[in-house]
């Protein structure tokens, strides 16, 4: 990297963050938590100084997504044994950050050594998101027996294992499931049905394992891989959506495919990002007409889909060798949404990598991504082999969660055997699970699921009658990538689902800076705000 590269200008917004944060140890305490809603009019700032170490970003990253937040913007910069963080955020509908218990509940959640005092008031067990999801302390699946399935791709995999679990008198309380080339994994949280508690019985685990290793095992090929495990309620339980990108990861879901193309220096610009938006969809923005492209690349009812969408935002990763600051430095741009940046850093933090310092911008429906990185070792990424590994994870861990096929939103009321009921009725009529997402909310049961033809790979093809009459035997609806819907609730068409919004609020703005330039014309300054503390 040319270190002529840095701009002398910077953004504002940024050089304020400088002003204002100070490293921990000058207050006597471990971790500071800030949340500011003063100083923008259309986000709130998330404010974190705290004593650095591995996987410490990833772990308040991952708070902000449990809690349906969106992060726009975001540096990270450190220096020794402290690191500052700044996050620019909204919830999913665009809206600033406004109740006082979601505020109070993200201080003490953020405060992950439990240093912020009771000057925040009392804070609540659990909060609800703006997608109706309720969030409590911990690991709300941890008094749950998880099941984990990794196995190749095929339609009516989902069907045939929860179909197994109802056979055995288990209740699944939630499900995740991805697919990502040709490949997939699933996590169900499970209970006896007869007892209404999670399953402990050694015997009884073990019995369920070899069953569902059956429906695996039926229609694996030789050699390919394939891993069912069952464990009891654990307090120590990894995050679920962490451990699905670690199960598709062992799986080397990543190996699939051409190398993904790299970043061009010239393309990191926000600048240039928002030029190639305008002409591949009109000056209007993203999508031609001003509104963008939600979260989950769902336009907006009022606009077509772009047959040029795809090429024009396609995932590109490089890394380059800083090494007069001895950093490796991962580049990336791709479409922008929700969890985007949970993604990126689960998928470096769990290849041992501590990232040091990194910046992230979205605009319209682009977002790009910066990180100076060292192996938890110190080395950086030397070998041209594992540059190109880590580059096929980062763009496979964005991809895994990009949504294919059309999106059908269920909310019934819940009874035994749901879930084995409504997979049953896809598989029936020719539909295949690209992504799943179910679980509970009171007496109800919510999903969303993104369902494509059982004979093809994408949603083009989809018979959407066919779909919809699937919709009115599970009572749910379908929104197609048009934005329009149907099934049985289609006079009250849901745009925002457990998976996130359909709908863009994020705003074309002007581009005021290039990421790593504004960024690196700083940390000489951050580096002797440290050391001058730190010598006191």
């Amino acid at each position: 990297m040319d270190q002529g590269a840095c701009c002398p200008y910077f953004d504002p917004d940024f050089e304020s963050t400088l002003e204002n944060i100070a490293p921990p140890r000058y207050f006597n305490v471990t971790i500071r938590v800030c949340v500011d809603n003063d100083t923008w009019d259309d986000c709130t700032l998330v404010k974190v100084d705290s004593a650095n170490r591995h996987g410490i970003l990833l772990e308040m990253v991952q708070v902000l997504a449990d809690l349906d937040l969106f992060i726009s913007k975001s540096y990270i910069a450190s220096d020794g044994g402290w690191v500052m963080d700044v996050f620019h955020v909204t919830d999913q509908l665009g809206n600033k950050l406004t109740d006082n218990s979601l505020i109070r509940f993200i201080q003490q959640s953020l405060d992950l050594e439990g240093h912020v005092g009771g000057g925040h008031g009392s804070c609540p067990a659990e909060v609800k998101t703006c997608l109706g999801n309720l969030v409590g302390a911990g690991h709300l699946n941890s008094d749950y027996t998880a099941l984990e399935v990794t196995a190749a791709d095929r339609p009516g995999l989902l069907s045939e294992v929860t179909a197994v679990l109802s056979q055995l008198e288990c209740d699944v309380d939630s499900c995740t499931a991805w697919t990502h080339n040709s490949r997939a994994a699933c996590i169900l949280y499970i209970t006896d049905r007869p007892s209404g508690h999670p399953i402990s019985d050694p015997a009884r685990l073990v019995d369920v394992q070899l069953q569902i290793e059956g429906v695996v095992e039926a229609h694996h090929s030789t050699g390919e891989l394939r891993r069912v495990s069952i464990s009891g309620p654990s307090p120590n339980r990894i995050h679920t959506e962490r451990r699905l990108h670690q199960l598709m990861q062992e799986d080397r879901d990543y190996e699939a495919g051409p190398h993904p193309p790299p970043v061009e220096s010239d393309q990191f610009s926000m600048a240039i990002a928002a030029a190639e938006a305008r002409r591949w969809f009109g000056s209007g923005g993203a999508n031609g007409n001003g509104t963008g492209w939600g979260p989950l690349g769902l336009a907006s009812s009022s606009s077509p889909v772009n047959s040029n969408y795809s090429k024009a935002i396609e995932t590109q990763a490089s890394i380059e060798e800083w090494k007069v600051r001895d950093y490796s430095v991962v580049n990336v741009r791709s479409r922008d949404r929700p969890k985007l940046f949970f993604d990126t850093v689960c998928t470096l933090t769990d290849l041992q990598y501590d990232i040091f310092h990194a910046s992230v911008r979205s605009q319209g429906s682009l977002a790009v991504q910066e990180y100076y990185i060292r192996h938890a070792n110190g080395s950086t990424l030397d070998s041209d082999v594992e540059r190109k590994r880590v580059i096929r994870c980062v763009v496979a861990a964005i991809e895994r969660r990009v949504s294919q096929g059309v999106r059908v939103e269920m909310r019934t009321a819940d009874r035994k055997g749901l879930l084995s009921d409504i997979t049953r009725a896809f598989r029936e009529n020719g539909l295949s699970l690209a992504m799943a997402k179910c679980g509970k909310q009171g007496e109800m049961a919510v999903g969303s699921f993104y369902v494509t033809d059982a004979s093809s790979s994408g949603s083009g093809d989809l018979d959407l009658r066919r779909l919809e009459a699937v919709c009115d035997e599970i009572g749910g609806i379908f929104i197609d990538r048009n934005g329009r819907c149907g099934g049985s609730k289609r006079g009250d068409c849901l745009t925002t689902g457990i998976f996130g919004s359909s709908s863009s609020h994020a705003e074309e703005r002007v581009p005021r800076f290039s990421l790593g330039s504004l960024l690196w014309s700083h940390i000489e300054r951050i580096s002797s705000s440290f050391s001058s503390i730190s010598r006191s």
